[in-house]
């Protein structure tokens, strides 16, 4: 499962610096996908160092959902833009639905880890 977890984290990682990049480097905000990406990397590697994995993993399960809580709203928006509508933050609606996806699959991985074992 670390591997899972160590490419969650630096799939978010990416993210959200891609995405402070996109957007000129403006809006700090746009790193939160990478606070979780690092936090992600690090439970990755605990993992592989053999500390208590279903303790790390369950941490990486509630990181995950606390991930995908956090940026689920989002979803109800992207249909508007993908439509074309105009949006206020278009680039944060993309970002923070792509962490959603990842997040909610990320979720759905831990949680059958934690129960195969």
């Amino acid at each position: 499962m670390e591997n899972w977890t160590l490419g969650y984290g630096t799939l978010l990682t990416t993210l959200g610096v891609g995405g402070f990049v996109a957007t000129g480097a403006q809006h700090k905000t746009a790193l939160i996908p990478a606070g979780f990406g690092t936090a992600a990397l690090g439970l990755g590697l605990l993992e592989r160092r053999g500390s208590s994995q279903k303790t790390v993993l369950g941490g990486a399960a509630l990181l995950g959902l606390l991930g995908f809580l956090g940026t689920a709203r989002a979803l109800g928006r992207l249909p508007a833009l993908m439509r074309g509508e105009k949006l206020e933050r278009p680039a944060a609606v993309v970002s923070q639905s792509a962490m959603a996806g990842l997040s909610a699959a990320y979720v759905a991985l831990c949680l059958r880890g934690l129960f195969a074992r």
